[in-house]
């Protein structure tokens, strides 16, 4: 078994990682820049390293740093989180010269899955379906008006090494696709350091559902259902739920079906998340695969009773799963919003700032994933989220009742939030009516623009 982990990240995530670590009785090792100092995962680790200033470059995305820290701790693994090094198939493949184990998947996993137009070629070749598109990397604007033609408007542009809807832009026409095509190259070069972008059909009014895989180093690969992360703003998630209201048991094992197939193909390894979209006669196309923990795991653990991140560590220690499909029961709703530093009123205009007072909520159903705590400063640096807020109930008329009163009891003052704009997403009857498409948000605040 691992007997130290260096975790490769901050914030909630960092923290959450350090809990599965102490039940497991495995020591940890904390990194963090100067604008982190102060941070709970700092103090709550058994060991903690600065490792560079406040800008990533110069902390968490510096691996040379990361490297000396877990050399220097003398740590048996590395855990990435999400963000920052999870998807950088480089880090893992220098954490495997090192004979430093990266709880995730191998390194060429992560290049193989990790670019997205790689990506899809895997999943068809699987017999998985694909949106229609280009075959790989589009190199010009005259390709890419080629292929456009060929597809048919609307199109969607795309970053082959990244996500988060940065390098990500729509075409309606030839006019607005020159345009979109050399924006997007240029957002992915200065996001990823890599221009490589790749078009897609179009799918209007889809629903973004994902499915959650285990796999162990013995072949076996289960997937734990569902989640529903259609409510999102600029292709970034803002509320997730598990199981789907749209997913019934046949789309279900399909799509669990399909997440395995890929993984099989390629003979993966760790937790893993297949991104679908879905039309509207449930029809679904394959769309990228995450090599790492997602933001929004909670969800499914609650539905499903399985420790997602203890089950990654585990099978990093060579364990092999405990747990087979059979085993996998889907109970109840989950719901999860992702309350960030945010101003809604100003286009969610990043809020940084000290927080002055904080009462999280509680109660039966409710748990909080949160690093932040009265006199905390919210760096500029790093993303905003401030926590995340996850309800439980049996039904999920049940589940949002609870989320709404948890929200109602969510009192932050010193930073604007998306505490109130998660409680007009819960009054709206669409929501709960469960017919969110990926548009909802913006369908929500252009309504409220007209008004």
């Amino acid at each position: 078994m691992i007997e130290k982990i260096l975790i490769a990240n901050r914030g909630e995530i960092a923290l959450r990682i350090i809990r599965a670590c102490k039940e497991l009785g495995i020591k940890t090792l904390a990194v963090y820049s100067t604008a982190d100092k102060d941070s709970m995962h700092v103090k709550l680790a058994d060991e903690a390293v600065c490792i560079g200033r406040p800008p990533a470059s110069e902390s968490y995305l510096k691996i040379p740093s990361i490297i000396s820290a877990a050399e220097i701790g003398d740590v048996d693994a590395i855990h990435p989180g999400y963000g920052f090094l999870a998807e950088n198939d480089h880090f893992a493949e220098i954490c495997e010269s090192c004979n430093i184990k990266f709880i995730g998947p191998r390194s060429e996993h992560i290049r193989k899955m990790g670019n997205k137009s790689e990506a899809k070629k895997i999943a068809k070749k699987s017999g998985v379906p694909v949106i229609p598109g280009s075959e790989g990397v589009v190199h010009d604007r005259e390709e890419a008006l080629k292929i456009a033609k060929k597809i048919g408007y609307p199109v969607i542009i795309k970053a082959s090494a990244g996500g988060g809807g940065r390098g990500m832009r729509i075409a309606h026409n030839d006019i607005s696709l020159a345009n979109a095509f050399l924006t997007a190259r240029s957002e992915a070069e200065s996001a990823f350091s890599n221009s490589d972008v790749y078009i897609e059909k179009l799918i209007e009014e889809p629903r973004h559902i994902e499915i959650q895989i285990l796999a162990d180093s013995y072949g076996r690969i289960i997937y734990l259902g569902e989640r529903d992360c259609s409510i999102q703003r600029r292709h970034q998630k803002l509320l997730e739920e598990a199981p789907s209201p749209f997913v019934d048991k046949d789309l279900r094992g399909k799509l669990g079906q399909a997440a395995v197939k890929i993984c099989k193909a390629v003979k993966y390894e760790s937790a893993g998340t297949i991104e679908f979209l879905v039309d509207k006669n449930k029809k679904f196309y394959f769309m990228e695969m995450n090599t790492r923990i997602q933001v929004e795991h909670p969800v499914t653990e609650l539905v499903t009773g399985i420790d997602i991140v203890k089950e990654q560590i585990k099978i990093a220690s060579g364990k092999k799963l405990c747990i087979s499909q059979k085993d996998i029961k889907i109970k109840g709703c989950a719901i999860e919003c992702r309350i960030n530093a945010e101003d809604p009123e100003k286009n969610f205009l990043p809020a940084p700032g000290t927080i002055t007072s904080l009462f999280l909520p509680g109660g039966p159903g409710v748990r909080i994933d949160t690093c932040v705590y009265p006199g905390y400063t919210i760096p500029p640096n790093y993303d905003s989220m401030v926590a995340k807020l996850i309800v439980y109930a049996p039904k999920r008329m049940d589940a949002i009742r609870i989320l709404y009163r948890a929200l109602d009891e969510f009192d932050i003052s010193g930073v604007k939030t998306t505490v109130s704009f998660h409680k007009k997403i819960l009054d709206s009857m669409k929501f709960r009516r469960g017919n969110c498409t990926t548009h909802f948000v913006d369908q929500m605040t252009s309504e409220k623009r007209e008004k």
